[in-house]
């Protein structure tokens, strides 16, 4: 018969240790913003708010999964995903020579699955031009949703292509 520390010890072996978090090569910011009800005068983006910044793939399937699916925004709200450091504005210094690139959709399903698969491929880094990308946004709206991938350099053909 075995003892309790023996017991204790074996029981221990048997549980598989704590997994690390999985570390992104870079941290990622997400924001919010619902300009279905602007204020009078109000500053486009004046409504934009930081949600939460993650740099691990656990974080970031917490947040997806329970947060940050389009489907569950309100109409002429945005998700926006961007690089730590960058806002999603045109006036940010890392954005105001930019570009984008925009894709429309009229089925909430498919907003869904190209965020997941956009943001999936930033996050791990599959673009060939990895640093000229500054973010995506997910935008609903009552007649087409739109995906648009935003970069820094408009002028920059090897990053639009």
């Amino acid at each position: 018969m075995a003892t309790s520390e023996e017991a204790s010890a074996t029981a221990a072996a048997e549980v598989p240790p704590q997994s690390q978090p999985h570390k992104l090569e870079r941290k990622w910011t997400f924001w919010f913003d619902n300009i279905s009800k602007p204020k009078q005068g109000a500053a486009w983006g004046s409504s934009m708010r930081k949600v939460y910044t993650f740099d691990t793939v656990e974080e970031f399937w917490c947040l997806y999964e329970q947060i940050f699916k389009p489907s569950r925004l309100p109409m002429n709200a945005d998700f926006h995903l961007f690089k730590t450091g960058i806002e999603p504005k045109w006036e940010d210094p890392e954005c105001a020579n930019g570009g984008k690139w925009s894709v429309t959709s009229n089925r909430k399903a498919n907003l869904d699955t190209m965020w997941l698969e956009t943001m999936m491929a930033l996050i791990g880094e599959q673009f060939d031009e990895a640093d000229e990308i500054c973010g995506v946004v997910a935008s609903v709206r009552q007649r087409q949703d739109k995906l648009a991938l935003w970069t820094k350099t408009a002028a920059n053909e090897a990053a639009q292509v």
